[in-house]
């Protein structure tokens, strides 16, 4: 089975993609996939971009 891992909507929020990617490396999927809206407004866009 092909397993994909969809996220979106981080805005900026450090903490949630920490555990976004987490969750991801638990999973292992085969493919991950970012529907967008992971920056423009929120506390850490600069961060969840590096």
């Amino acid at each position: 089975m092909f397993r994909i891992a969809l996220f979106a909507n981080l805005h900026g929020n450090l903490p949630a993609l920490e555990a976004v990617l987490e969750k991801i490396d638990q999973l292992a999927p085969d493919r991950i996939i970012s529907l967008g809206d992971s920056i423009g407004i929120g506390p850490r866009p600069s961060n969840v971009l590096s």
